[in-house]
């Protein structure tokens, strides 16, 4: 394998984390290549500071030891290795392609066995907190490799990571991620129907919070949420509906592949389908307090 400190990087998908990743990756002194969408800000920003832009994939994988990507989910992922052109296409042996989005494990695993037939190798590393923590490049990730291939990686989450878990084998990080955001979406559902329920009883929202706020409820969530709806602040918690159904349907779907039961996340789907059906999906998940 190439030395970690000269790993020629591209990074696809350059939404709410992505800009931060790619200038910490500059920052870092890893030559960068994006590709161009239809939104010029971040890319041109990125190419101000230093990175290269492709005008294809095929063009960026040729350009690239390590491919990133850091799109939507596993549409968006297959679209980008199965296109014309795309990655499995242009992949070569030895290369290395790291899926920091929310994808569902069964499409994982499916293109880990596709790259490996390439003679490429498949890192799924998920990513935890906000695009904040991007900017200031204290990100969690979740890391599904084979000890040897994070090591010879490190470096290149480092750059933007504050904490790197090692979860285990390729695609045990995708499970663990929709693991955790189910437990983070189904708490804020469950603070935002809590408030809810104040205004139904006639109790008041603030004195819930002073309570919540003075026992084990207290912490982020229940800041980023109660506290910043009391204020009338909706964009606390930097998390869409939209995506949040996105991933438990796939927290569903992977369970679904086993004989486990959670019929909680069958009913904090249902939540989530009603706020999408009433035009909310594109908000954040606070905006769960305004679903009828």
């Amino acid at each position: 394998m190439q030395s970690n400190t000269s790993l020629r990087i591209g990074l696809i998908g350059l939404g709410l984390m992505g800009h931060g990743i790619g200038r910490n990756l500059l920052k870092n002194g890893f030559a960068l290549t994006v590709m161009g969408n239809v939104n010029r800000a971040p890319v041109d920003s990125l190419v101000s500071l230093g990175a290269n832009e492709s005008k294809s994939v095929a063009e960026l994988v040729d350009a690239s030891d390590v491919v990133m990507l850091c799109v939507t989910g596993s549409p968006q992922v297959e679209s980008l290795m199965n296109r014309d052109q795309g990655i499995l296409q242009s992949i070569r042996p030895g290369q290395i392609v790291i899926d920091c989005s929310t994808s569902q494990p069964s499409s994982s695993a499916i293109i880990n066995a596709a790259l490996l037939e390439a003679g490429a190798l498949f890192v799924d590393a998920p990513l935890g907190r906000t695009p904040a923590e991007a900017e200031a490049g204290k990100l969690n990730v979740m890391v599904g490799a084979t000890p040897q291939l994070l090591e010879h990686i490190r470096p290149v989450l480092q750059a933007f990571c504050e904490n790197i878990i090692h979860v285990g084998e390729v695609i045990s990080a995708q499970k663990l991620k929709l693991i955790n955001n189910f437990a983070v979406v189904g708490t804020a559902a469950l603070l935002t129907e809590a408030l809810r329920a104040c205004d139904q009883v006639g109790v008041s929202r603030q004195a819930m919070y002073d309570l919540m706020s003075k026992g084990p409820l207290q912490g982020g969530l229940l800041q980023a949420t109660v506290a910043e709806i009391l204020r009338e602040n909706y964009a606390g918690m930097k998390f869409s509906i939209n995506n949040a159904y996105k991933d438990i349907g796939y927290f569903n779907n992977m369970l679904g592949a086993t004989e486990a039961k959670n019929s909680l996340s069958s009913s904090l789907l249902d939540v989530l389908v009603n706020a999408v059906d009433q035009d909310l999906g594109d908000s954040y998940l606070p905006n769960l307090v305004k679903a009828v």
